[in-house]
């Protein structure tokens, strides 16, 4: 037993904790759970848990379906809420009988890329803005939501219902020990962002993850639905994830160079250059649903366009100008992805950049959406998919995407996804009913 493990059995006997979550994430990015006593903890360091792996979306085949959970010692952390009746929460390997990483889990493959990343000398470190919502309850689902404020941008709400939940949340994203760099009111009504601190890329995935939760909790405390979904309310800006990727080689930041353009180390550009090289292909994964892409091409500085640009908030990648270019703003995330495949393939993208010694070509200092599409094409900018269908027909064809989540992966979130398109496809929205019923 080593260290970590020890200290999670010692942690949990003196605070007195009644229950231990192992936490792990379905191919869609769903959190899953399962309950074990204190008891049982030292049993599933060792030989794990077992369970039904078929029920899980992607997880396994049903020849397959016996698969094992094993906690993470060093995930182990509190969970904030409870009173007397306490619990603690661990991330979990997925594994087959034999022991080996279960194909179909998506917090292994992040780890597999990050092993590529740390042969080539690299450390990956993310830095997620994280958006979303906050709406009254609503009484019946076929109703708009109910934004609960009117602020925008930075707006500072006295004793508002959103600064008091950002707060909430925070403080208990903190006793988790999990990061804030700082929170805002978002330009939406009722919009909110909360921004984590840089971590390595698996555990800013695990933090997401955690997020989403702690997020959910505090809406159910304090009667608020909170929605990560991308694009909620027609005519104002969609919810985002917004994330800065560094790279860096031992304790040397890898994409900086002193003197060099933007400060810009070759690696950067290559970084970048490869980003944009795959930003089509990986779309279905970083923009997951058939609401994502009403977020993509509704406006709001959501990006539509491939391109990059020095503190151009229109281009899919943007270098801050606020600080030097130790790091890279992948715009196009939302916030309904599985973190740990989206990452994957953020990364993955990246480093095939560097291998490939990729060539990135010159910054969009336009804002691309004031451009008409012959200025587009003149400059060599290709628009991002404009549908859930359009990413899918993408992906299909990537063999990068392909090799990335493996084929298991690949093949059960293609098949899932065109799913989600045909059922949206066959249904009559209210927009059709509204303009069409009457006057046809």
């Amino acid at each position: 037993m080593d260290e970590q493990q020890e200290f999670a059995l010692r942690t949990i006997e003196e605070q007195n904790i009644g229950s231990i979550r192992l936490w792990f994430s379905d191919v869609l990015g769903t959190l899953k759970s399962v309950s074990i006593a204190p008891a049982e903890l030292e049993g599933a360091f060792s030989e794990g848990i077992g369970f039904d792996g078929s029920a899980i979306e992607g997880l396994t085949r049903v020849s397959e379906d016996d698969m094992i959970a094993r906690p993470d010692a060093s995930t182990f952390q509190i969970l904030p809420w409870g009173g007397s009746s306490r619990s603690a929460r661990m991330f979990c390997d997925i594994l087959t009988t034999d022991g080996t990483p279960a194909m179909g889990d998506s917090r292994y493959i992040l780890k597999r890329t990050l092993e590529a990343a740390r042969q080539k000398g690299f450390t990956p470190y993310l830095h997620p803005e994280i958006e979303f919502y906050l709406f009254r309850p609503q009484d019946r689902p076929d109703t708009p939501p109910e934004p609960i404020d009117h602020g925008g941008y930075f707006d500072d709400v006295p004793l508002g219902a959103g600064m008091e939940f950002r707060k909430g949340s925070i403080s208990l994203l903190e006793q988790m020990g999990i990061n804030v760099e700082y929170s805002h009111h978002e330009s939406g009504p009722g919009q909110q962002e909360i921004d984590l601190r840089s971590a390595e890329a698996l555990a800013t995935a695990d933090n997401i993850m955690t997020f989403r939760t702690i997020v959910k909790q505090m809406g159910l405390t304090k009667g608020l639905l909170a929605s990560f979904m991308p694009k909620p309310l027609a005519g104002q800006p969609g919810s985002g994830m917004h994330t800065h990727l560094s790279l860096f080689a031992s304790d040397r930041d890898a994409f900086y160079e002193a003197g060099a353009e933007l400060g810009m180390s070759k690696t950067a550009r290559q970084f970048a250059a490869g980003l944009l090289a795959h930003a089509t292909e990986i779309s279905a994964v970083v923009n997951p649903s058939v609401n994502s892409y009403k977020r993509l091409w509704g406006g709001a500085e959501a990006p539509s366009y491939v391109c990059w640009g020095h503190n151009n908030r229109s281009a899919l990648l943007r270098v801050p100008q606020y600080r030097h270019s130790e790091r890279i703003e992948y715009r196009a995330l939302d916030p309904s992805v599985n973190p740990y495949l989206a990452y994957s393939l953020l990364i993955a993208a990246g480093l095939d950049g560097i291998d490939k010694e990729m060539e990135l070509e010159q910054p969009t200092n336009d804002d691309v959406w004031d451009l008409t599409d012959t200025e587009r094409r003149a400059m060599g900018i290709q628009p991002l998919p404009t549908s859930l269908d359009s990413a899918l027909k993408q992906m299909e064809k990537s063999e990068f995407v392909a090799s990335t989540l493996g084929e298991q992966v690949f093949s059960y979130f293609l098949a899932n996804k065109h799913r989600q398109w045909q059922e949206y496809r066959s249904t009559i929205t209210p927009y059709e009913l509204r303009t069409s019923l009457a006057r046809i």
